[in-house]
């Protein structure tokens, strides 16, 4: 009798990809690789259950033969053996990402990081806008290059 949990290549998995204001994505997917604050976590079709809390990073998803990528901030993520839900404070696709305006986000949060402690708002919030708008810029980059290699 063949095995029914084995992974047989043809699987799919539903991601979705859910900000408080809106469903971001919302696909089948061979797999998805997504950033924790433990690591990365590479997920296939007929994963075991679990709950994480998810890290700001680069999302990245297969369908067929292709790489796709997304900056996701903070949150969860559910993994069910054929779905994820990944919760999220923010996420953008690569091609919705504005590279002018990540990068001026960008100089934003280092020049509040460099101010003197008492004029900071939040050294934290700083600390948080900067690792977002890095993120954009790297998956937004990584899209650039897929792309190219086209």
């Amino acid at each position: 009798m063949p095995e029914t949990n084995s992974w047989n290549g043809t699987d799919r998995i539903l991601l979705e990809v859910v900000t408080p204001t809106k469903v971001e994505l919302r696909k089948e997917v061979d797999y998805v690789v997504a950033p924790t604050i433990q690591g990365m976590i590479g997920i296939m079709p007929r994963h075991i259950r679990l709950m994480t809390i998810l890290d700001t990073g680069v999302l990245r998803y297969k369908i067929n033969d292709e790489n796709f990528y997304m900056a996701v901030s903070e949150g969860y993520m559910e993994v069910m053996p054929h779905k994820v839900i990944v919760l999220a404070e923010a996420a953008e696709l690569a091609e919705n990402i504005d590279v002018e305006q990540a990068l001026a986000e960008k100089r934003q949060a280092e020049a509040e990081l460099y101010r003197p402690m008492a004029e900071k708002i939040s050294f934290a919030r700083a600390q948080v806008n900067l690792q977002w708008a890095l993120t954009k810029l790297q998956v937004a980059k990584k899209h650039h290059h897929s792309k190219e290699d086209k």
